[in-house]
């Protein structure tokens, strides 16, 4: 099928449309942050996914993209567990403890995380831009967790940012993967997969964990499932996938520096959240740094960057 049939390959159709999905990723940290009042976090990743990998699995029917080879399933596998279980498990489990816009910075330090295990691993050579923007950003990672130290923050809250850096970490752990062995797979087929199974390994996880504990069915709390299951998730992830056919790299990564942007917005208006001096110096150097890195080139690590939240 011609990507360009589906969306119109115009500058400002896509600016818009990166701005739509953008808001929407952001404003899902207010969801998955409000959510926890209503159930545990592996029972909200189980329903928000479980309702995602049906709509992108009747995505690949209509676009009729079929079963990914055999010889791709166990990369799916093993990227569904890092990407979809362990990642969005450690950020459920971090937004317990750390405000939701704050959270969404730490995140999105994911870029500066992919481009040191891409030196080990896909054997990429940093530039002295890149290498720059690196230490800028690991300068506003650093002013964020340790301004929380030295205004004697919550032992609780800063061992849950160490949980949303963690959660950074394995994002980009499945990036390099992903790069190495599914590289050559249509990405909406990918995705579709790939959260299927890592939906499977939260089932099973929630089972486990949180079997008995209470879980609140109402309109608030269906409408937060169904928020981040169909638009934040299959939805925006889709058209992400088919924008990503029609801009480089770098211009897709800095991009979604937006996400974190609206998170701390709509989490400061919404939440009511306090943006601190920490939060603002921190967060203005992480996206500064992660800007200048990403510039100096047009091909980059994070080939599936605007899988957030």
């Amino acid at each position: 099928m011609n990507k360009k049939s589906i969306l119109p390959n115009n500058k400002w159709t896509l600016g818009l449309l990166v701005i739509i999905i953008t808001v929407l990723w952001g404003y899902g940290w207010v969801v998955m942050k409000e959510v926890l009042a209503y159930m545990g976090p592996f029972t909200f990743n189980a329903f928000r996914f479980g309702i995602g990998s049906l709509t992108l699995l009747a995505i690949v029917f209509i676009l009729k993209l079929g079963v990914p080879p055999k010889k791709y399933w166990k990369p799916l596998v093993i990227v569904g567990l890092l990407q979809t279980a362990a990642v969005f498990i450690l950020v459920m489990y971090g937004l317990g403890f750390v405000d939701a816009g704050k959270s969404s910075v730490l995140l999105y330090s994911m870029p500066m995380w992919s481009s040191l295990l891409a030196i080990r691993f896909l054997e990429e050579k940093l530039t002295v831009k890149q290498i720059v923007g690196l230490i800028i950003g690991m300068i506003g990672l650093l002013s964020i967790l340790g301004w929380d130290i030295w205004t004697e923050q919550k032992l609780q809250s800063i061992i849950g940012e160490l949980l949303i850096v963690m959660a950074a970490i394995v994002w980009a752990i499945s990036n390099i993967y992903y790069r190495l062995h599914l590289q050559a797979l249509h990405k909406v087929q990918a995705s579709a997969y790939q959260m299927t199974f890592g939906t499977i390994g939260i089932i099973i996880a929630a089972m486990v964990m949180e079997w008995g504990d209470p879980v609140q069915l109402n309109v608030h709390s269906f409408y937060y499932i169904l928020f981040a299951g169909i638009f934040a998730s299959a939805l925006c992830f889709t058209v992400w996938y088919f924008i990503l056919s029609m801009i480089d790299m770098a211009t897709a990564t800095i991009a979604t520096l937006l996400v974190p942007i609206f998170g701390l917005i709509f989490s400061a208006f919404l939440l009511g959240e306090e943006m601190s001096v920490g939060i603002v110096v921190g967060s203005g150097l992480i996206i500064c740094g992660i800007v200048v890195a990403q510039r100096t080139r047009k091909e980059k690590v994070v080939e599936r960057v605007g899988e957030s939240v």
